[in-house]
């Protein structure tokens, strides 16, 4: 859901801040100035192209990561990232921690204002943070990780923001820099009740807005548009605005964007990278996008449970040939996976777990092994009906995703397993996997994506209990697993969490409710009459800061 491709989000500090994840980053210079290409231009639209979009404008509902960095640049947070993946002011100036490390207080800009000239104070962040915990159970599920332990939120006067923890958390920083903050005096007629309408609020453009950009119009699956914010309170950003313009198809994006019609695309496909290496700019960093194989690990699913087998699992993985993938959907760039924390987050990646190999005699013998006998048309039975399965497969991961598919198609095929692809667009087939009521107990099968970001804490959430309903496309629920995940966010001790945060990898690696298929190389390509943009992990335009669209600037 790559809330990023589908789904985004997370991170830390001491540790991340040796990771040089991120690129040489453009300054963006004040009018006159020279950028590495040129003189400075003010005013502007920039027209970024993207494949992924934005599934909603609802924080308590959207997972697509073009919908999260939308609210990085509509919302206000208390911190962001800077280019060295240290943690940098945004609404909070300063903060400082007590003693004992549960109580943690944030002064924020005095003075600042809502796009829509309502006084924009900590009393905002306090509320949201407030609600955030007072609907955890139900509207805001997919909130209420980030603020785990918080035992109150107040705001004494306009520019002080205090949270008190339970206990000391490990990553304080790192989940508030996911946390944005709303206008109270829009939302909280929302907020009665059980709070269910916090997440039928459609948040139609134009959206008040507390960032450095407002939203003006959206049509979902067509076009975004952006106009900078008088009423921000930070540096004035170089363009008038920026615009996203989504497409369905990766050839049509690239078109587009040789024809002139976009300044810059988000990502570039595979096939294209080297072709607009002589007339564009083109990036090429690794990436924390990993494309993954989705099992229904729902204990409870009444149907095919064969596929609950560890055994099955392991089958399925060692019948998937990743170097051919990669070499025929990717060309070259990506890397094989192994687990659900990318090699991009450094230390928190563990490397002692290795990609399983492509091996069909020992895939085959697993299957035998288990009793599963070929039918007259070669496709085994398992438990009194044929090992066929179809596989959901959402709208935007057609192109190199589907290149992989039938590949996986092809060596599944040979170790007497059919699957069949559904494909449906993205809330359709994320509402597939979670029915009914989410309880993940249709489906089978399904493949996606995960932008995770660099502190693991929350692409590791995703297969908690507690997600069922949230950021959960797995169904997978265990009780030890969701014990580990609570302990590692209290571990303020930086080895010791990442020696938990390898330990709860081995744990999904044996149990396999995701196949992790590969890591990918980040791909972008702009114009040379723009610079400015600041290339990270998760891309130009990511949810880790506001650097990129405030940057960026026409060039002479």
């Amino acid at each position: 859901m790559t809330m990023v491709g589908r789904r985004g989000r997370l991170r830390l500090g001491a540790v991340l801040a040796a990771v040089a994840l991120l690129a040489a980053g453009c300054g963006g210079g004040s009018a006159g100035k020279a950028s590495k290409a040129g003189k400075v231009i003010e005013g502007g639209t920039f027209r970024l192209g993207t494949s992924s979009g934005i599934d909603s404008l609802n924080p308590y509902v959207a997972f697509q990561q073009d919908a999260y960095t939308t609210f990085a640049y509509i919302y206000p947070f208390l911190v962001q990232y800077d280019q060295q993946l240290k943690f940098a002011p945004d609404f909070a100036e300063r903060w400082t921690t007590s003693s004992d490390g549960r109580t943690w207080t944030f002064t924020t800009r005095a003075g600042a204002k809502w796009s829509d000239g309502q006084p924009l104070t900590a009393k905002d962040a306090a509320w949201t943070f407030t609600t955030d915990l007072k609907f955890a159970d139900g509207a805001t599920a997919n909130a209420s990780p980030l603020l785990s332990h918080v035992k109150s939120v107040t705001a004494p006067n306009d520019t002080t923001l205090v949270i008190a923890y339970e206990q000391p958390v490990a990553n304080v920083l790192s989940q508030l820099q996911q946390a944005p903050i709303l206008p109270q005096h829009v939302w909280q007629q929302y907020a009665t009740g059980d709070g269910s309408k916090l997440k039928t609020f459609d948040n139609h453009a134009p959206i008040v807005s507390g960032g450095p950009f407002m939203l003006t119009k959206h049509q979902k699956n067509e076009i975004t548009l952006f106009q900078r914010n008088p009423n921000w309170w930070g540096p004035k950003p170089h363009v008038d605005g920026f615009g996203l313009k989504f497409y369905a198809n990766d050839d049509a994006m690239i078109t587009a964007l040789k024809a002139g019609e976009l300044d810059g695309v988000e990502t570039v496909p595979p096939t294209n990278f080297d072709a607009l290496k002589a007339n564009f700019v083109t990036s090429e960093v690794p990436g924390l996008e990993l494309r993954d194989f989705i099992f229904n690990s729902n204990p409870k699913k009444p149907k095919n449970r064969e596929l609950l087998d560890p055994k099955v699992r392991q089958a399925f993985e060692q019948a998937m040939d990743r170097q051919k993938m990669i070499q025929v959907a990717w060309l070259g760039h990506a890397k094989p996976g192994s687990t659900l924390v990318p090699p991009a987050t450094g230390d928190w990646h563990n490397a002692n777990l290795k990609t399983v190999g492509f091996d069909l005699a020992a895939a085959n013998k697993l299957l035998d092994d288990a009793g599963y006998r070929r039918g007259p048309d070669g496709i085994r039975v398992a438990n009194g009906h044929p090992m066929s399965y179809t596989m959901i497969f959402p709208q935007d991961e057609r192109g190199k995703q589907e290149r992989a598919f039938q590949i996986i198609k092809e060596g599944l095929q040979q170790i007497g397993v059919k699957v069949t692809e559904r494909v449906l667009d993205n809330d359709a087939a994320f509402q597939e996997v979670t029915k009914p009521d989410n309880k993940y107990l249709d489906f089978d099968l399904a493949m996606w994506d995960w932008v995770p970001l660099i502190d693991p804490d929350f692409i590791l959430s995703v297969v908690t209990c507690g997600q069922y309903g949230g950021w959960s496309d797995t169904g997978y629920c265990d009780p030890a697993y969701d014990k580990m995940y609570q302990q590692q966010g209290l571990l303020t001790d930086a080895k010791q969490r990442q020696q938990a945060i390898w330990a709860m990898q081995q744990k999904l690696y044996d149990d396999r409710p995701y196949i992790v298929l590969s890591y990918d190389n980040q791909l972008e390509a702009h114009s040379k009459k723009w610079d400015g943009l600041v290339l990270t992990a998760q891309g130009s335009f990511n949810p880790l800061s506001v650097q990129s669209m405030t940057q960026v600037h026409r060039v002479g």
